[in-house]
Order: C-alpha cells, then sequence, then structure tokens
C-alpha cells in the first residue's frame, strides 16, 4: 500500500524535465464524470466532442471514488469499468485520485490491493510469457512474497490505464482460457482472460481509453461505460484563479479564452488550460504589443516559439524532426514512443537540445520502465500541431515524396489550393475525424502572422493575399454532399483558422434578424449555421429546411440542427442524384437528436420524404428513448 500512495501522492507539472512534482490533492479539481456514452463519441474528432459536451453537461456525474458503486436504481455488481475520455482530459488524474484516497484509508476500503498496470508499461513486455502472479511481481515488487493462493481470496483492483496507448492485440474471440494465475501465457491472453472473467473472477477491473480505441473491449465484456467530460466552464475559471496569485492577470486571461469560443472550448482539457496559461501570461507579462492569439493555430504557433531565446538551427532541425515522429504516428494513432521510433526519425535520444530549450515544452520522456524510456508529446493536439507544421515545411521545400506517401497522390508542382484540398478530401472521408484538427492547423498555418511567429521553421511560402483569397474562395465553394454533415463543419472551421469571419458574421446577422423562415443558404452557411447553433444555447422554434436552402447538399449540411430545434420540416431530397449513401448517416442524426439529453424536437414533419427501412428503424429507436420529447409526427402514408 505505501508503494502505490508514493506513486500517486505526486504529480508533475509541466515536462518531467522541467516541471516540479506537486501533491495531486493540493491541485485536484473534481472531473465531470458521466456514466454512459454521448452518441457521437465515436465519430468525431475529439475537438468536436468538446465542442458538443461545452453545452450537453445535464447527466448526474459521479465521483471517481464510487466508479464501483451501483446507483440506486441499478442491480447487480459493477466488475469490468470503462472509462472514456479525449486526450488529457484527466483520466488518469482520475485513476491516481481513486488509488491515492484508498491508500490513505479514506476511500474503498473493502479492497485489499489496488495493482495499476499502465498499457504503455505493458508495451515493453508484450513479447514476453507471464502468468498473473509474475506479471503482477514484474511490475509491483512488494507482491514477490504473496503466495498464489491468496490471490483468489483477495478483492483486487487492476487498473489498466491507456488503452489508446496499446500496442498489443486483444483478441477477445481466443479459445485460450486461462483460469490459473500460475499459469504462463501471453500479456494479451492473460489480460483478455482477467477482462472476460476466466482468471479471478473476483477481481474489479477499470480500464482507462480515449474513446477511438474504446471499441477493443467488447460491450458484453463491460458492467459500467463512463466519460470524463474535463472542466465544467465555472471549473475553467477556477482553474485560472488557482493558477495565477495575480487576479488581474487572471481576469484578463478569463475574458480573452471567453471571447474566443474555440479557445474557451478547448479548455476544457486540463492541459490546454495549462497551455493557455503559458502563452498568454508571457504575452501579458511580457507586455507584448500586437494582436493577441484569436485561433487554435495562433495559440499553438505561440505555445511552440514560448521560449524567449533565438532557435538555433540545431533547435529547428529537432523540431523537424519531432514534425516528422509526429506526422508519421498520427496516422498510425500512436502518441506514446519508445527509442526505436525516435530514432527512426533521425531523433538522438541523447541530444541535448531534445532535453532543453524548445523542446522540454512540448516533448517529454514520461518514464523509465526497465531502463527503457517511454515518449510523449505534451498532449495529443500538440502532436497534430507539430505534424501540420512538418506538412507545410516539406511541401514549401519540394519533400513531395514525404507528403505523395500519405495522401497516396501526386503533389509535385501542385498550387498551395490543391496542396490542401487534398489534405482536405482525405480528412473529410475519415470516419472518426482524426485529422480534422490537424487539417485545421496546415490552413491556419498559411496565413501571415502564424507564419511570422514561427519564422523560419516553415520556410517561404506562396501565402500572399492573392493566394490566400484563392484558398478561402474554393473553400466556401466546396461541395461535401456525399459525406456525413457532421464532417463538414470542419471546412468552416478551416476558414475561421485562417481568419476569414465573413461566413461567421453572415449567419449571425441571418440569427439576429430573426427571419429564420426564408433565406437560400449556400452549402458552406448551412455548415456555419448548425456549427454555430450546436455551441449556442440557442433553439429556434422551426428549421424547414426547404425553405433555407434550395439545394440537396445544402439540406443534408442542415440535417444536424435538428438538434436544436423544436419543429423540424425535411424536405424531400431522397430523389436528388447527390444523396449520399448510406442513409443511415443522416437518419442517424435525427434518430440521436431524439435521443440526446436534453432533447428539444416536440414535433417532425416528414411529408415530403418516403421513408426507407433504415430510417424507419432508427427513427422507432430514437422515439423509444427516454429523453425522446416528440408530441408531433408527420408522414405521408
Amino acid at each position: 500500500m505505501w508503494a502505490v500512495k508514493r506513486r500517486s501522492e505526486y504529480v508533475t507539472k509541466g515536462t518531467n524535465e522541467t516541471g516540479q512534482e506537486t501533491p495531486l490533492n493540493r491541485i485536484y479539481t473534481e472531473l465531470y464524470i458521466t456514466e454512459g456514452l454521448r452518441e457521437e463519441v465515436h465519430i468525431h474528432h475529439e475537438v468536436k466532442q468538446l465542442e458538443r459536451v461545452s453545452k450537453i453537461l445535464h447527466d448526474v456525474p459521479i465521483r471517481c471514488q464510487e466508479i464501483f458503486k451501483a446507483l440506486t436504481d441499478q442491480h447487480g455488481s459493477i466488475r469490468v469499468v470503462l472509462t472514456i475520455g479525449v486526450a488529457g482530459i484527466g483520466k488518469t488524474f482520475s485513476v491516481q485520485k481513486f488509488t491515492l484516497d484508498w491508500a490513505e484509508g479514506l476511500e474503498n476500503q473493502d479492497i485489499s490491493a489496488v495493482v495499476p498496470l499502465s498499457f504503455r508499461e505493458m508495451n515493453l513486455i508484450r513479447d514476453e510469457q507471464h502468468s498473473l502472479l509474475t506479471l503482477i511481481q514484474r511490475f509491483h515488487p512488494t507482491f514477490q512474497k504473496i503466495p498464489a493462493e491468496q490471490l483468489s481470496v483477495c478483492k483486487l483492483l487492476f487498473i489498466f490505464d491507456g488503452l489508446d496507448e496499446s500496442r498489443l492485440s486483444l483478441d477477445f474471440n481466443s479459445s485460450q482460457v486461462v483460469s490459473d494465475v500460475t499459469q504462463k501465457s501471453s500479456i494479451n491472453v492473460l489480460l483478455t482472460n482477467l477482462i472476460q472473467g476466466h482468471l479471478l473472477p473476483s477481481a474489479l477491473v477499470w480500464i482507462t481509453s480515449r474513446p477511438a480505441a474504446a471499441n477493443q473491449i467488447p460491450h458484453s465484456c463491460v458492467d459500467r461505460l463512463t466519460e470524463v467530460r474535463g472542466f465544467t466552464d465555472s471549473q475553467k475559471e477556477e482553474y485560472f484563479r488557482k493558477r495565477f496569485s495575480d487576479e488581474d492577470l487572471s481576469s484578463r486571461i478569463i475574458s480573452h479564452i471567453k471571447a474566443s469560443k474555440s479557445l474557451f472550448i478547448m479548455c476544457g482539457v486540463p492541459v490546454f488550460c495549462w497551455i493557455t496559461a503559458l502563452v498568454l501570461e508571457h504575452i501579458f507579462t511580457a507586455k507584448q504589443t500586437g494582436e493577441l492569439p484569436k485561433t487554435l493555430t495562433d495559440m499553438y504557433s505561440h505555445f511552440l516559439m514560448e521560449n524567449p531565446q533565438e532557435l538555433t538551427e540545431a533547435d529547428m532541425e529537432v523540431l523537424l524532426k519531432l514534425g516528422r515522429l509526429a506526422f508519421e504516428h498520427l496516422e498510425k494513432g500512436n502518441i506514446m514512443f519508445y527509442q526505436e521510433d525516435l530514432e527512426q526519425c533521425g531523433l538522438d535520444v541523447t541530444e541535448a537540445s531534445l532535453y532543453s530549450g524548445v523542446c522540454t515544452e512540448i516533448f517529454r520522456r514520461e518514464c523509465e520502465i526497465f531502463q527503457k524510456p517511454v515518449y510523449s508529446f505534451v498532449h495529443l493536439s500538440v502532436q497534430e500541431f507539430l505534424a501540420a507544421v512538418y506538412m507545410i515545411h516539406c511541401y514549401n521545400n519540394k519533400k513531395t515524396e514525404v507528403v505523395e506517401n500519405f495522401l497516396e497522390d501526386k503533389t509535385e508542382n501542385s498550387s498551395l489550393k490543391d496542396f490542401l484540398d487534398k489534405f482536405m478530401k482525405k480528412s473529410l472521408h475519415s470516419p472518426t475525424g482524426h485529422l480534422d484538427l490537424f487539417v485545421r492547423f496546415l490552413y491556419g498555418l498559411t496565413i501571415e502572422s502564424n507564419q511570422r511567429v514561427l519564422g523560419s521553421l516553415l520556410s517561404q511560402t506562396e501565402a500572399n493575399p492573392e493566394t490566400i483569397q484563392t484558398v478561402t474562395d474554393y473553400l466556401k465553394g466546396l461541395g461535401t454532399c456525399k459525406l456525413s454533415p457532421d464532417r463538414s463543419i470542419n471546412v468552416f472551421h478551416c476558414l475561421l483558422e485562417m481568419r476569414d469571419l465573413s461566413v461567421y458574421q453572415e449567419i449571425q446577422e441571418f440569427l439576429k434578424s430573426g427571419n429564420t423562415s426564408v433565406k437560400n443558404l449556400s452549402d458552406i452557411n448551412c455548415s456555419a449555421l448548425v456549427y454555430i447553433l450546436q455551441i449556442s444555447e440557442e433553439v429556434l422554434d422551426q428549421l424547414d429546411l426547404h425553405k433555407l436552402t434550395t439545394n440537396a447538399s445544402g439540406c443534408l449540411r442542415l440535417m444536424p440542427a435538428v438538434r436544436n430545434s423544436n419543429r423540424f420540416v425535411i424536405v424531400s431530397v431522397h430523389q436528388s442524384p447527390d444523396y449520399p449513401e448510406p442513409p443511415e448517416i443522416h437518419w442517424n442524426i435525427v434518430a440521436s437528436a431524439l435521443k440526446s439529453n436534453p432533447s428539444h424536437l416536440t414535433e417532425l414533419d416528414l411529408s415530403g420524404s418516403n421513408l426507407p427501412d433504415i430510417a424507419v428503424k432508427l427513427l422507432c429507436e430514437g422515439m423509444e428513448s427516454p429523453n425522446c420529447k416528440l408530441e408531433i409526427l408527420r408522414s405521408e402514408s
């Protein structure tokens, strides 16, 4: 117990090399954890999920210490808990807080021992054979003297933190059953048997994961599914007021992030609060002149160049190698790296520049396990930003092979518009939107203000005003009707990253006019309207698709606005040749509006639609939800 307490008692603020160890209890802020998942958790980029969370916080929260306690209306015991949350949202902190409170004798004293086993640690021995007993002893030597038979009578809690960092192959369909704690097998087989209950059925299991990796665990193996949603709006302010003793400074920072919706939304992630605090504290205390960072690309550009010293050639070389590492592993979904990964990108792990100057704030050596260091970027978004920096650098320096391998397309002599468009189209076809933020950064890096901040790291671009205008004009006319309308919203985000506010301003004027019944909105206007409604508290009395736009693609882009409407009228678009396949994409959105918490939809007019069978099935599922508030449903017979 003492060893577990020592492991959980302190956290490092900043990176391990430069940060200070701080008692967890001094800085811990209760996170928002709820039971169950929102509809969109598995189908959106994590930033998109934050945008939806920022306004949907109606579920009853669960304290992390009560994660294994059944609610009053629940029956049966809870053995396996899967906790999901975006990168940096606080999953590991929740696990650490649970463990510390147990070790200090404050909570969950019915548990005999807590056994933390992170996936990043188990990756290092993934080719070894172990029994469950020797696996525990490998990471926790205090178990050396415990006999095997005692494990069966103790109530153990296994915490598998960071499923998204796993390089194991968990096969729950394997016929190999292990029920003896002394029986040797692969790490994969041990874990699947422990989760399924074949091995130590009395043990509790807690798994944490980012959303994209969570489907590795079958639903049938999970007794409780929870989601960490990060800081609420009031907790964001609390963070900055706790961090800065200077009340005036904290108030200025809070005022600035509130003025930029995208920055305020991102501050739901504790790590982004830290990044924002670093950047704005430096700008305000150094009394820098010029415009404050307003977009995500602005903020990350300043964060990357936060070190006051001039970048040397060696610094820039290391940053670009880190950019290559970030880029090559972005598509693979890797956020943890080992020495061999760094070496493949030409990074010498002994390089002093890797642990000093600018790199210390963006890249860290997590820990040393069995004398093998593990590395990561301080947050997934930092990895995505550096990957974008590396791509722009490759484009400017005509390193076409790197780009073409990723895009599986020729880019030689491509204009900036065509180069960016290839990335945009690849990202739009991603079912999970995993490239959305990366693409937003790509577009944001083309404007002069961010190029000035990053200097020679990007090299010279062709981003003159005419070129930028060509890019923004193309984005405004980009057709995406064959894709999910939720995916199309990222086109609007890219315009905002390029500081083109024209579409945003048009929709704000449209909403202020109060005349939402007659208007021929363009496709990009439709996406902007959906986004603005999603992040606001505004609910429209009525949204009639065919009165807002005359084309099929615009109607489809407006479909997600059903979540923010009391009465929704769906125009007949099923006969259009542009109607996308499969139809589930759009009917799923309507069904999710019926199931969402809260649900605003009270009247649904489908008179203009011949419903396919899948639509009927999805709508019935939506109406069966306890959250459904639908009173009137109209449809042609």
